[in-house]
């Protein structure tokens, strides 16, 4: 008999808010002191992520059609190891199960075959004593299930709420007013993942707080420790599975666009005798070294479709290793990353299909049998699984062996390898499946070399689906002036050449973009844009000018009047002096020198320059010049514009004149790159008034769309600001371990302040550097670098993408 103080939280229907008041329940137990073992009903995944973050222990779920009734009590006293209280979270009303079983696999056929006491949850914001007659009917309709209290959620204090609390036939535990602020946001499948919304860990302490306020939570102890103990023994992975040598490697994609796996699965595949290692497939150029299978689970490709689709170094080496026979689990997913292509952008091309959302879910709790012998099952053996997916296949997976028979249906593709299909299974209710998956991986070869030779893996990483062979020379620029990192990124090559940021959209940016394609059926008005990016800069409205992009501004400016004698500081960006030209003027450049470090002289610029452009901290050295340097450029009559499009890589932005309000400085900054969007033209200048009014009769109407509006208000806010300082924090240290292994390596590298570095690597180096499937910006298109063609501009990259530069350059001929 195991003693284990538990409770279930339920309610009449969904909508009610059982997620927000049992993740906060969690949380504020835990804060009190208590471990706190969190649990779902049903095969949701989203919720024990809440839950997770809630407890600090895995969240876990309790479905009877998914492992079967005799193993609920083992798995919830498996999960509720050493736990000083267990909170169970119901799905849907307390009595709904799979259709047509009579409330099979529903919360109240879980609370029963754990014997644990039900507090409802009931939305009263709508409702008078009426809620009493729901609760009343709901305590008596099923005799095996307790159910001991209730939580009068979204309450408003009153005497409404007073008349529906005295009529309440079990005692009411807390009476919860509404706050919009610990609310989950929900999209197409739910709620948003908590692995991918911004700022999570704070709205649980939200609930938490908002939960110990209104509920007394030591009545729910109280309640909890009624529970009977248990005759049973916790679940055991190890006794259900036996360990295969050499411990291979099983890679499991993890991150936020694959937050779909149940915490059963990797524990029986480490009990099994593997190493479970995982991975993210938005960041990680290559798969975990010594990788003998893979598992692709569930989660939200589609929302994250085009950044999975940049990584294509992993998502090639992917498809190779599948074609060559890794054993690999894709589901659902999995199995959308392993297609052609998803929402039409391309993904591995292991499997001959595309998919794309369609305007029916499909939903089903089935159970279903195997079409034939493959990695995972054997014909006619049957499990039992759900589905819950908006996308569908374009076409059928000829060639393949479909993986499951349901519902008269022949759905996934299978192999002696591969097991890839929508359907989604707890292994724990299959523990034949993770013996049958580790069994492979032990026979498996790896698929990278061990740590001590990396270099090989940079070859693996081209993609072979792509179009054009990425290894032949890039062409040469047929204008400098107007040559960009993004033609050097050829897909198929592991991309150090654009100085986009590497790391995802936030959500709140992500929501922003989506509100600006909504609001693209009416013409777009940048004013939300101009007052928000004022208030950052502590700008007046009329000192601000919205931009299509950083490029717009130059064109503006080339344009704004005849300059007498325009100069650009060189090297940098060169889109400034190619927009001068464009407008017909005659360039005046002025060099800053290597023998100074490339820093500015402002002795240098000649005194009857009327226009001066330097970009601060310049493109492509890194330099950040001091902004009292840049100001003393200032003269009667002159316009000196700063191009501070890496500013916001800086922490503090410390030599930023964006603020600045003294007359003659034109500040122009860039949303697109540290922001991971360089597809919205987001930009703006910040100026006197009289000459932002003079730009702005020049744009041409309507320049900047509304996605770039929205995107412009968002990255305003003070998330944003938060936000922006974080990366900033990170591509420093980045940069400084990059540089450190560069010079470790014997290149000479640039005192860079920004997200990229200017590397020394000798002639003839980036072309055999994508010979080896990477790409480098080529430095020659810069005026004034010199000995432009030895060196190469790299973009700053975490340090697992990093690692495969190191290796390439490994296989380099000796400098």
């Amino acid at each position: 008999m195991v003693t284990l103080p538990r409770l279930v939280v339920a309610a009449p229907s969904t909508g009610q808010g059982k997620t927000t008041v049992a993740t906060g329940l969690m949380a504020a137990l835990s804060g009190q002191g208590l471990t706190v073992s969190g649990h779902k009903v049903g095969p949701d995944y989203i919720d024990p992520g809440y839950h997770a973050l809630a407890t600090g222990r895995p969240g876990r779920n309790l479905d009877p059609h998914l492992v079967g009734e005799e193993q609920i009590a083992p798995l919830l006293l498996h999960g509720a190891r050493g736990a000083d209280i267990a909170v169970l979270e119901g799905v849907m009303g307390l009595f709904d199960g799979r259709l047509g079983t009579d409330g099979f696999a529903s919360t109240a056929h879980v609370a029963a075959l754990t014997r644990t006491p039900v507090v409802l949850v009931v939305d009263v914001a709508r409702m008078s004593r009426s809620a009493a007659a729901i609760v009343a009917g709901m305590a008596t309709f099923d005799p095996s299930i307790t159910v001991a209290g209730v939580i009068l959620n979204r309450a408003r204090p009153g005497r409404n709420t007073d008349e529906i609390a005295r009529a309440m036939p079990v005692p009411v535990l807390g009476v919860v007013p509404h706050e919009e602020s610990v609310e989950s946001p929900s999209r197409h499948l739910g709620l948003v993942p908590a692995a991918e919304r911004l700022g999570t860990s704070s709205v649980i302490e939200r609930m938490a707080e908002h939960i110990a306020k209104h509920v007394d939570l030591d009545a729910v102890r109280e309640l909890a420790g009624t529970a009977p103990d248990l005759d049973a023994d916790p679940w055991d992975p190890s006794a259900r599975v036996t360990p295969v040598a050499g411990s291979p490697v099983v890679a499991v994609a993890g991150g936020r666009a694959f937050t779909f796996r149940y915490a059963e699965t990797t524990e029986l595949l480490s009990a099994a005798g593997a190493r479970v290692v995982e991975f993210d497939p938005l960041h990680d150029a290559a798969l975990p070294p010594g990788t003998q299978a893979l598992y692709l689970g569930g989660g939200f490709p589609e929302v994250h479709v085009g950044q999975l689709a940049a990584n294509r170094p992993l998502l090639g080496q992917i498809r190779a290793a599948v074609d060559a026979g890794l054993p690999t689990v894709a589901e659902c997913a999995g199995l959308l990353y392993l297609l052609r292509e998803l929402e039409g952008t391309p993904m591995a091309g292991v499997l001959p299909a595309g998919a794309a959302m369609g305007g029916r879910l499909t939903l089903r709790y089935p159970r279903v049998t195997a079409a034939g012998d493959d990695l995972l099952s054997r014909r006619g053996e049957s499990v039992t699984g759900h589905e819950f997916h908006r996308t569908a296949l374009d076409a059928p997976l000829r060639g393949w062996q479909p993986a499951w028979e349901v519902d008269g249906e022949l759905i996934g593709a299978t192999s002696p390898t591969l097991h890839a299909s929508y359907l989604h299974v707890h292994w724990a209710g299959h523990p034949v499946l993770a013996q049958r998956f580790a069994d492979a991986a032990a026979r498996a070869t790896p698929v990278l070399p061990a740590p001590a030779a990396p270099a090989e893996g940079v070859a693996s990483d081209l993609d072979p689906a792509a179009e054009s062979t990425p290894t032949t020379p890039a062409a040469a620029p047929a204008d400098l002036l107007l040559h960009h990192g993004d033609r050097e990124a050829t897909p198929g090559l592991l991309d150090f050449a654009v100085n986009v940021h590497p790391e995802p959209r936030p959500d709140w940016l992500e929501a922003a973009l989506t509100e600006g394609v909504a609001a693209s059926t009416r013409y777009p008005d940048p004013e939300p844009a101009r007052l928000a990016l004022a208030e950052l800069h502590h700008r007046r409205p009329d000192e601000v000018l919205v931009t299509a992009g950083a490029a717009e501004a130059f064109e503006l400016i080339a344009r704004m009047k005849q300059w007498q004698r325009p100069v650009v500081v060189h090297p940098q960006f060169t889109e400034p002096h190619a927009a001068l030209e464009r407008a017909g003027h005659q360039v005046e450049a002025v060099h800053c020198r290597a023998s100074d470090g490339y820093r500015l002289d402002p002795a240098a610029v000649p005194d009857d320059a009327d226009l001066v452009v330097i970009g601060n901290p310049t493109n492509p050295t890194g330099v950040l010049h001091a902004a009292e340097t840049i100001a003393a450029l200032r003269r009667p009559k002159r316009v000196v514009v700063v191009d501070e499009a890496f500013m916001d890589t800086i922490p503090g932005e410390s030599e930023s004149l964006a603020g600045d309000r003294r007359r003659g400085l034109l500040v122009i900054r860039s949303l697109t790159k540290h922001w991971s969007m360089p597809g919205i033209r987001a930009g703006y200048v910040l100026g006197n008034a009289r000459t932002i009014a003079a730009l702005a009769a020049r744009q041409i109407p309507w320049s900047v769309g509304s996605p770039a509006i929205t995107a412009a208000v968002a990255c305003s806010s003070e998330a944003a600001r938060a936000e922006a300082e974080a990366r900033a924090a990170r591509i420093s240290g980045w940069r400084a371990e990059m540089a450190g292994a560069l010079q470790a390596r014997g290149y000479p590298v640039s005192d860079s302040a920004t997200a990229f570095l200017l590397v020394r690597l000798g002639a003839g180096a980036r072309e055999r550097l994508r010979r080896l499937g990477v790409a480098v910006r080529r430095t020659d298109t810069f005026p004034g670098l010199a000995d432009a063609d030895a060196w190469v501009r790299v973009a700053v990259r975490p340090p697992a993408t990093a690692a495969l530069l190191y290796a390439a350059l490994d296989q380099l001929a000796p400098r």
